[in-house]
């Protein structure tokens, strides 16, 4: 048994310590990153069961991969591909306000994720599905296997989680939008950023782009607005979640951790504003130091962030 299982492609991350041209950089920090599986350890450190899967290569990074979740208590299923390597994401800030993010994905073990390599006991049985729309635009066969983990949760009555996840190297706004408008009516929670959710519906004010989204499906429809917070719309109730106020370290990563906090507090029975908080603290907390997912919080470091403004822990 398991809480929530998601499945996506997570690559080895190189992070430039230096600011500027990734051409001069000479010291990198090593790890992780993935939409997935950065929202399967947010859910775990709030005290819910989560399993991830995807293929890594038979290499070094693949090795990290497997041990890094596991080591985070996600039950992870990574399926190792002899014939592919491990995909390579590289960051690096080309200012101190701006962070350049690359990937070398293309015919990578993730990207040959198929439907085969997918538990359908374990989706049948889980208590959500969260899928990302990373996953269909890496390759047919992941496309596929999108397809078939949402027909299994639906044939089970699993709700299915989907965060858009807009990635323009992927594939283009109208191959996006033309995919998310034959999904979301599969759906029963939308994340997304107001931009994202104009790929689905062409809505300028954010309050009518929830109300637009949920008409095509979806009975929880949250859009994420960075420091401004964020909107949620549930059971025809619209509500606002307030940001909080840090210091932004690295922004990446913050829209899984949202879902994360979200996913956590839904599964724990929390009411609409509680788990709005959860998913707002997450995404804030994520922000505060390097890496897609190291500063994810667990329940006791949720009240942190209202404490006075010294910053001092006694």
């Amino acid at each position: 048994m398991t809480d929530l299982v998601t499945f996506g492609e997570t690559m080895a991350l190189f992070a430039a310590r230096r600011t500027g041209p990734l051409r001069f950089a000479r010291d990198f920090d090593l790890g992780l990153g993935g939409a997935e599986s950065n929202v399967a350890v947010g859910v775990a450190r709030l005290g819910h069961r989560a399993t991830w899967i995807g293929r890594v290569g038979a290499d070094e990074f693949g090795d990290l991969i497997r041990a890094t979740l596991t080591g985070e208590g996600v039950d992870t299923r990574a399926i190792t591909d002899p014939d592919a390597p491990t995909g390579l994401m590289i960051k690096g800030r080309r200012t101190a306000d701006l962070v350049d993010v690359r990937y070398y994905r293309k015919h990578s073990a993730g990207s040959r994720l198929r439907p085969e390599d997918l538990d359908e006991e374990l989706i049948a049985a889980a208590r959500v599905l969260h899928v990302s729309a990373i996953t269909p635009a890496l390759s047919a066969s992941a496309r596929e296997a999108v397809r078939h983990a949402i027909a299994t949760a639906r044939a089970a009555g699993v709700p299915v989680s989907l965060d858009v996840n807009y990635r323009k190297a992927l594939w283009t706004h109208d191959e996006a939008g033309r995919w998310l408008r034959e999904t979301i009516g599969e759906v029963d929670v939308l994340f997304a950023t107001e931009a994202e959710g104009r790929l689905i519906a062409e809505v300028a004010d954010p309050a009518e782009l929830a109300k637009a989204l949920a008409a095509l499906g979806p009975g929880h429809v949250l859009l994420k607005s960075g420091a401004r917070g964020a909107l949620e719309l549930s059971g025809g109730v619209l509500r606002q979640g307030r940001p909080y106020r840090v210091t932004e370290v690295d922004p990446v990563g913050a829209g899984d951790a949202f879902a994360a906090g979200w996913l956590a507090d839904w599964l724990a029975g929390a009411g609409p504003d509680e788990r709005l908080a959860t998913a707002c603290a997450a995404g804030a907390f994520a922000v505060t130091s390097q890496g897609d997912w190291e500063s994810l919080p667990r329940r006791a470091d949720l009240s942190l962030l209202a404490r006075p403004a010294d910053g001092v822990s006694r």
